[in-house]
């Protein structure tokens, strides 16, 4: 019986937060040019994008305007939530299968930054873009090492389709240009770097507490280790 409350209470949140996501929320975004313009921000539209082969949003000034979509070309970045995307291409050794052109999440912004694109059909050349989810807090951490609530519940956003059956991808790099997919192989020499100043968490990574099945727990243990360091 506690088993059974324990799923329903997940699906509960699942279902909110999907709710949540195809609602307008405070955000702004950066356009090719570098303006800033703040207001309100879908990420989650129903309807056909604006460009063929393009992620995009819907943006509106206030509650009583117009909204308008803005597709992937027209924008270098946008943030909604507590969440930022920026702008990317594939990387030059694979191909997106949704979208061209499309939004990554910034999950962790250091000098090598990690992103996240959801959506991906696994396999080589096979990621699908308008897959980045907002995160509201409360998600189901899974993984090699067991699992627990952790990392946020991942909503697919942008051009329209739902992705929930398809794969998380992770990519590092300085840049988005620059991006590369982290694998199996490459994951202790990556996070390393990403996350080298703070010692405890790489002891963690090379003890190998934490690896790509479990990379979602190991952000959320980095983020917290990072945040008390600054208290």
């Amino acid at each position: 019986m506690r088993s059974i409350l324990i799923i329903l209470f997940f699906m509960l949140i699942i279902v909110s937060a999907k709710s949540q996501s195809n609602k307008w929320q405070p955000g702004r975004f950066t356009d090719i040019k570098g303006n800033t313009e703040s207001g309100f921000i879908r990420i989650n539209p129903s309807a056909k994008g604006p460009i063929k082969g393009e992620g995009f949003i819907e943006f509106k000034e206030d509650n009583k305007a117009t909204p308008f979509k803005l597709s992937a070309s027209d924008l270098k970045s946008f943030v909604v939530a507590k969440d930022s995307f920026v702008v990317a291409h594939a990387p030059g050794n694979e191909t997106w299968a949704k979208n061209e052109l499309d939004f990554v999440k910034v999950e962790i912004d250091e000098d090598v930054k990690l992103y996240i694109s959801r959506g991906g059909k696994g396999g080589k050349g096979g990621i699908g873009g308008s897959g980045i989810g907002f995160e509201p807090g409360i998600g189901i951490g899974t993984g090699g090492y067991g699992s627990g609530v952790s990392g946020g519940v991942s909503i697919p956003i942008g051009g329209g389709g739902g992705y929930s059956n398809e794969k998380t991808v992770y990519y590092y790099g300085t840049n988005t240009a620059e991006m590369k997919r982290i694998t199996n192989e490459n994951f202790e020499d990556v996070m390393t770097d990403i996350m080298g100043d703070e010692p405890e968490v790489v002891d963690k990574i090379h003890a190998k507490v934490y690896m790509l099945a479990n990379i979602d727990r190991l952000i959320a243990y980095f983020k917290q280790v990072k945040a008390a360091g600054k208290n």
